[in-house]
């Protein structure tokens, strides 16, 4: 693939080591953050820019990983913003998970400004980003999607064209809805299990060789088991998440009863500090419910 002039706004625990891999690869690489430049990056080749302005102005190719729609809106469309360095022909990726309502919008205007638009969120957390091998979901034609795909391939393994513009976002919101489920599931079974006087670590074990084997109980089930809840996916953006499918379901006229009681223990899990929490903390509500901790005596 030829070297590439690619901009990057939004350098979080997420933004960062996607970024680094683009570095990595050889692509000539135009950089802002609001916060503190990451320092792996500060000190790499990329170039830091003054605004997303800026970054819009020197970079063919310009990728979004930022936390909800607002902010979103703000680097596209706000004083010193994407859109106002932007010429014909350049290509915008969000990569971030906002609303698909919101993301329809946004294509549309970076459309008039004679520029494609990718909606691009991903699934895989940090461990995803830092290993590239996230899952991304993608919406947007299929032309650019061509012209983008090698800078997919460099972020992550899994990546497929679902539809048009907001079909990525749409796609990433059916993704947490299933995420938060099956987290509530697990950890029912688990207090339940550990409250009924099993071992839960066992009954972790014994579960993964049968049907209910899945990625949360073999990843999210240790963490609940060995209490270790430092954040690879904050419970607050897993809310966030969930808000967008809670909003969009009610436009719709769709009901979604279950991920509803997921959201309200992931509000519990707030209501006790906990909204930096990893996502599989979840459990704690329920602990809470049941008077009882998974690794205490029954």
């Amino acid at each position: 693939m030829s070297k590439l002039k690619i901009g990057f706004v939004g350098l979080g625990i997420m933004g960062a080591p996607m970024a680094g891999h683009l570095l990595a690869a050889g692509h000539e690489l135009f950089i802002n953050t609001r916060s503190k430049v990451p320092e792996e990056l500060a000190k790499s080749a990329a170039k830091v820019c003054a605004s997303p302005e800026e970054v819009a102005q020197k970079a063919d190719i310009i990728i979004t990983m930022l936390p909800d729609t607002p902010d979103v809106e703000k680097v596209l469309f706000g004083d010193k913003g994407i859109a106002s360095g932007l010429s014909k022909g350049k290509i915008v990726v969000d990569m971030s998970s906002i609303s698909p309502i919101a993301t329809k919008d946004f294509a549309k205007k970076m459309n008039d400004l004679a520029c494609e638009y990718l909606d691009a969120p991903v699934s895989g957390g940090q461990v995803g980003a830092k290993g590239a091998t996230l899952t991304i979901m993608v919406g947007g034609n299929n032309a650019t999607f061509e012209k983008v795909k090698p800078l997919f391939e460099l972020m992550g393994k899994n990546i497929t064209l679902v539809g048009g513009n907001g079909a990525g976002q749409i796609t990433k919101v059916a993704n947490q809805i299933i995420v938060a489920l099956n987290i509530e599931a697990v950890a029912e079974a688990l207090v339940f299990a550990a409250k009924a006087g099993a071992d839960p670590a066992k009954v972790r074990e014994a579960l993964m060789g049968g049907f209910a084997s899945s990625k949360i109980l073999e990843v999210h089930g240790e963490r609940m088991i060995k209490r270790t809840f430092d954040p690879g996916f904050r419970i607050e953006l897993h809310q966030k998440d969930l808000n967008l499918a809670l909003s969009s379901a009610k436009a719709l006229g769709v009901s979604l009863p279950n991920t509803a009681t997921a959201q309200a223990l992931f509000n519990s899990c707030e209501a006790y500090g906990g909204k930096a929490w990893d996502h599989s903390a979840m459990v704690k509500a329920l602990e809470k419910m049941a008077n009882f901790e998974i690794g205490q005596k029954a």
